[in-house]
């Protein structure tokens, strides 16, 4: 997919869909949410004008002979984490696709992603950083670097072939995790029946599934 990414393009998106990007891409967490929207700190850039990409991730970065900076793998982090913020930062970016690894809240595609036409798209399991950094072939600027760090610090990335990433939901909310969840949660009581309650509990532990965290 070229970047910036287009409504038609998105509207193209199947969940468990494969898709790689090229253009750039930014990055911005809990670090960059913080400052511009509960700080009300302007943005660094005009961000709308040069990616509608956001990426979850900490990338694995180090100066270069030539003043930048050479990444070498990138780690994305969990995006549930960051969804109290997201109805509000895409009004404010025009973001279109979200990036990182575990999905959102299932309220969150239809009642945030759906109404901003944004989708959000998964890395593909564990271990795949040094490949999604051969994607980056340049650092086009980084911000805030000093103060936020190397993973909280907003980079801007411009990517060739950049993923592999899998479609978790599309335009119309529907979801890759929360569909599977639903389908092993259908039948995950079943492999507990018959068994003896636990000989040992620890504190707050409980037998009853539909509180369990899996």
């Amino acid at each position: 997919m070229k970047l910036p990414v287009t409504a038609e393009d998105l509207a193209q998106l199947e969940p468990g869909a494969v898709v790689f990007l090229d253009g750039v891409v930014y990055t911005a967490r809990e670090g960059v949410y913080k400052r511009v929207l509960e700080d009300k700190q302007d943005l660094p850039l005009d961000l709308t004008a040069v990616s509608n990409v956001n990426f979850h991730c900490s990338p694995a970065a180090a100066p270069d002979a030539e003043g930048s900076y050479r990444i070498g793998g990138v780690t994305a982090t969990a995006s549930f984490r960051f969804s109290k913020w997201m109805d509000e930062w895409l009004t404010r970016t025009g973001t279109k696709i979200i990036i990182g690894k575990g999905g959102m809240p299932r309220e969150a595609y239809c009642d945030i992603l759906v109404p901003h036409g944004a989708v959000y798209l998964t890395t593909v399991g564990y271990g795949t950083g040094a490949l999604l950094g051969r994607g980056i072939k340049r650092v086009r600027d980084v911000h805030w670097l000093d103060d936020l760090g190397i993973a909280q610090a907003m980079w801007l990335f411009e990517v060739e072939n950049f993923g592999p990433f899998i479609v978790d939901s599309d335009l119309n909310g529907n979801s890759l995790f929360a569909a599977h969840g639903d389908e092993i949660n259908a039948g995950l009581a079943h492999l507990y029946e018959g068994l003896r309650p636990p000989a040992l509990r620890r504190y707050g532990e409980t037998d009853d599934r539909k509180r369990e965290v899996m």
